[in-house]
């Protein structure tokens, strides 16, 4: 199962990211300060989502070891790395972008910040992560097979 959760979460991403999120700066009826606060909505809408997300990829790795499959390194690798870049863009950048976003509202546009490029190379480096995790992982044909041969036995 780790597999296709992978693949979603995957998708998940690169629809908000970077289909979604573009695309909603080229609405003429939407001004910029509307669209950063929906954007701001939006990303902790995706970081809460993830945060899910994690949970659940941690308790399927979780069960595949207590079950006494083996759970290839590369695996918990690039989950590790997923929960780094979560903690960095949930911890400090949401954090740095929301004041931004404020002052933008109140009519005052702060100086030039990389925090946005910041913010789009961890989404990227994140998305190869997770379709990385997608190919590492053992596809669920493996477990069925794996299953028929312990009933078989």
């Amino acid at each position: 199962m780790i597999r296709p959760l992978a693949w979603l979460w995957a998708g998940v991403v690169i629809g908000v990211s970077f289909i979604a999120t573009p695309i909603k700066f080229t609405a003429d009826s939407l001004t910029r300060p509307v669209a950063l606060d929906v954007g701001r909505a939006t990303f902790h809408a995706l970081a809460l989502t993830e945060w899910v997300l994690l949970a659940v990829l941690a308790l399927l790795i979780w069960r595949e070891h207590w079950a006494g499959r083996r759970v290839p390194r590369a695996v918990v690798w690039c989950a590790g790395f997923i929960l780094v870049v979560l903690v960095l863009q949930t911890g400090w950048l949401l954090p740095a972008l929301d004041e931004r976003v404020e002052s933008i509202i109140d009519g005052i546009e702060p100086p030039p910040s990389p925090l946005h490029m910041v913010y789009g190379v961890l989404e990227v480096a994140k998305v190869f992560a997770l379709i990385a995790l997608g190919v590492v992982a053992p596809p669920l044909a493996d477990r069925q097979t794996n299953r028929q041969t312990r009933r078989s036995r």
